[in-house]
């Protein structure tokens, strides 16, 4: 098979949460043990830090390997959803996994995938880490694809457990209540392995002290620790991320970082990485900025950043997916712009005629277009020199722009 033919058998044959939702989701790490005891457990060859959260978990994971690469290590990086490519999902130093890599590890694997019917996530962890085992990386940065405790991720006993910012969302799976997010969350704590947690919460702290201390390990609470560094990721928000990365890399033994490798690894973390979609600026005259923020916590986080630009008239093109709360996310987005609805090209995209709809009820008015690009295009259209145009919404959306 082609590149092209293996990604289509990948995302067409098997379930792929980030497409279809809640259906392709498996409460269980049965197939992902299957896979890596067929792999000869992969992720045993290398040290790691398991990164989860409901915000904030893929910037702190670029920004992790970021300094780890300036201090002269070769770090494995496994994230997700991709925006462009799905070889963004696993790198190493910055640099994505060969289409050979790809199409060969299906090739060679494609009997036990069928056979076992394993999930398009759960092929992908099983690709990364054979990757990262087989290139002999000195440590690997692990982000959690969704929750926690059932994530495919969670085979792994990490140097280091981080867990991000926590708030609503995947309701449906994860827990209707911030407590009941932050228990599936907390899965990934393993014991004596040391715990750090980016913010403090009255509802989610207690969740993470009483599994740690069943844990039997330590839990630091990153906020509280005082420091000035910069991050080449823009927006106010990255500094509660920077802390946590700050204090995950002071915990991490065996392994030299100096104030420099935190200094400039943490102002490179694109050039390092190549992230993006956080609050990542695609033009000037009229400042266009997207971000990949879809739910009511990361939505407030970057509105707030927002509501700190200078502009004359503000235009926002949005879309999002159908599982979305509109109710909790509308009414943080502001009512002074125009508006340019659309529903990213999935079958989750939420129909943009509903958006609108629902928009209208809380002051948010614009028009409908038939697909992301024209919407992009209007905004462009319509935006004079000292204008502002914001897109997101979605993953998916700030995907199709980009």
């Amino acid at each position: 098979m082609t590149y092209e033919q293996t990604l289509d058998w990948m995302f067409g044959r098997l379930p792929m949460y980030q497409k279809q939702g809640q259906s392709a989701f498996k409460p269980k790490l049965t197939n992902t043990v299957a896979l890596i005891e067929h792999l000869n457990n992969p992720h045993e060859n290398f040290k790691s830090i398991h990164v989860a959260g409901t915000n904030g978990k893929g910037s702190t994971s670029h920004m992790l390997a970021s300094v780890l690469q300036e201090a002269g290590y070769k770090v494995g990086l496994y994230t997700s959803p991709h925006l462009k490519d799905f070889r963004e999902r696993i790198k190493i130093n910055g640099e994505e996994v060969s289409e050979k890599f790809v199409i060969d590890f299906i090739s060679e694997n494609k009997n036990f995938l069928e056979v076992n019917t394993l999930s398009f996530f759960e092929m992908t962890v099983g690709m990364a880490f054979h990757y990262f085992s087989a290139e002999k990386v000195d440590i690997a940065i692990i982000e959690v694809g969704l929750g926690g405790r059932y994530d495919s991720t969670n085979i792994i006993t990490p140097e280091i457990s981080l867990i991000t910012n926590i708030g609503l969302d995947h309701t449906d799976m994860l827990g209707d209540t911030l407590p009941k997010i932050a228990w599936e969350k907390a899965g990934i704590i393993k014991p004596n392995v040391p715990v750090v947690i980016s913010e403090y919460h009255p509802e989610t702290y207690p969740v993470f002290e009483e599994v740690a201390k069943e844990c039997n390990t330590s839990l630091t609470l990153a906020a509280h620790l005082d420091v000035s560094y910069k991050s080449d990721l823009l927006g106010a928000y990255q500094e509660k991320n920077i802390k946590a990365v700050v204090c995950a890399l002071k915990q991490l033994e065996g392994f030299t970082i100096t104030e420099d490798n935190l200094i400039n690894g943490l102002k490179n973390t694109v050039r390092n990485t190549g992230l993006m979609g956080r609050w990542q600026q695609l033009g000037i005259n009229p400042t266009i900025v997207c971000d990949t923020a879809h739910n009511k916590e990361g939505l407030s986080i970057v509105m707030d950043q927002l509501s700190k630009q200078k502009y004359n008239d503000l235009h926002i093109v949005l879309g999002f997916v159908k599982d979305k709360k509109l109710t909790d996310i509308l009414p943080i987005l502001p009512k002074e712009a125009t508006y340019y609805f659309c529903k990213p090209e999935i079958s989750r995209g939420l129909d943009a005629l509903v958006l609108q709809e629902n928009a209208s009820a809380y002051g948010l008015e614009g028009f409908v277009y038939s697909s992301v690009s024209d919407a992009f295009s209007a905004a462009k259209e319509s935006a004079q020199e000292r204008d502002f145009i914001y897109v997101g919404g979605s993953t998916f959306v700030v995907a199709e722009i980009l």
